[in-house]
């Protein structure tokens, strides 16, 4: 072999040169930068889209719970089956000399709906809807509400409260009697939105009215509530709800405050006069999930921009709007 060949063969057995090496490693990692962003890509849209869909979950649990109480305020209709036709709805005031309620230690409730622009103040301690209280100044914190109704077989699961506490039975009789006369079980719910030791997250709660009932946390990463209520038009003369108009919505302080109601006896008229709810929950993801401050970005329940939220969650606010079958107007 002579020397040109012998230097040849020794050049191509060298390998790549160093630049031909950086050009590679260059390349390479180019792409598996590409693939490691298109990764996190994905993954994160995965985790958004998982937490939308729990969020959705959250809201539409919520809402139904919400809902269903407001439809039953106040309101038990006939039932096909039910053998005591006559004098449905008998357990809310007034009925003097016509309803006698046993034991004498029940008092028969002034109010089958009433609500509070925060948290009642006085939840802890109130035994019914009648003695709750608002503090002022609160229209800027979740709102809470409070519902009560003639619960039964046909409405509530062997006549409980919302967390599942048996109800104290009334033995009623009626004056004259009539058929209706017998055991009736009244359900008053109070839902707002707060916190506790174990469980740190805002959440929907119900304090029910059971015997040993406590309050406890229905749905979790519910972080507002906001209520309004919509009054009858009339606010001076009974109507009836299948054909009342509604005069606007206000706030719960507003229902006793504005002009119009103002007008009206006590407070009792005044939440009778309710004949809608608009209802909207914001509800949070369970952990953040979003990469800025920017994409955190969302509508508050009036409608406004949060445009400095508070975490990298993602919010979304529900809505819902309940035509009562209040029978109290």
């Amino acid at each position: 072999m002579n020397r040109q060949n012998r230097f040849a063969g020794q050049r191509f057995s060298n390998g790549f040169s160093l630049i031909e090496l950086m050009v590679s490693l260059a390349i390479g990692l180019l792409i598996v930068t590409a693939a490691f962003s298109a990764y996190l890509g994905a993954s994160g849209a995965g985790k958004a889209a998982e937490s939308q869909g729990r969020m959705n979950e959250d809201a539409q649990a919520a809402l139904t719970i919400l809902v269903q109480q407001l439809r039953m305020a106040g309101n038990n209709p006939q039932q096909a089956d039910r053998s005591d036709k006559a004098g449905r709805n008998p357990v809310y005031s007034p009925y003097p000399g016509v309803f006698i309620p046993l034991p004498a230690s029940f008092s028969l409730s002034a109010f089958s709906l009433r609500g509070c622009d925060g948290k009642f103040s006085n939840l802890a301690m109130a035994g019914s809807l009648d003695a709750l209280t608002c503090a002022p100044g609160s229209n800027a914190s979740p709102d809470s509400i409070a519902a009560s109704y003639e619960a039964d077989a046909f409405n509530s699961i062997a006549a409980t409260d919302c967390l599942g506490a048996a109800l104290s039975q009334i033995n009623a009789t009626f004056v004259p009697p009539e058929s209706s006369n017998g055991p009736y079980f009244v359900s008053g719910n109070v839902f707002y939105i707060d916190t506790s030791t174990s469980i740190v997250s805002p959440s929907l709660y119900c304090k029910g009215n059971g015997i040993g009932s406590v309050a406890q946390p229905l749905v979790e990463n519910i972080e507002d509530l906001q209520l309004s209520y919509g009054v009858v038009k009339s606010t001076t003369a009974a109507a009836d709800v299948s054909t009342a108009a509604i005069a606007g919505y206000l706030r719960a302080d507003e229902v006793i405050s504005q002009s119009a109601m103002a007008a009206l006896a006590d407070d009792a008229e005044r939440w009778s006069k309710v004949i809608a709810v608009r209802i909207c929950v914001l509800v949070r993801s369970e952990r953040p999930v979003v990469t800025d401050a920017v994409s955190a970005r969302y509508l508050q329940c009036d409608g406004t921009m949060n445009t400095a939220p508070p975490d990298l969650r993602l919010r979304r606010a529900y809505y819902a709007t309940v035509v009562m079958r209040n029978r109290r107007l």
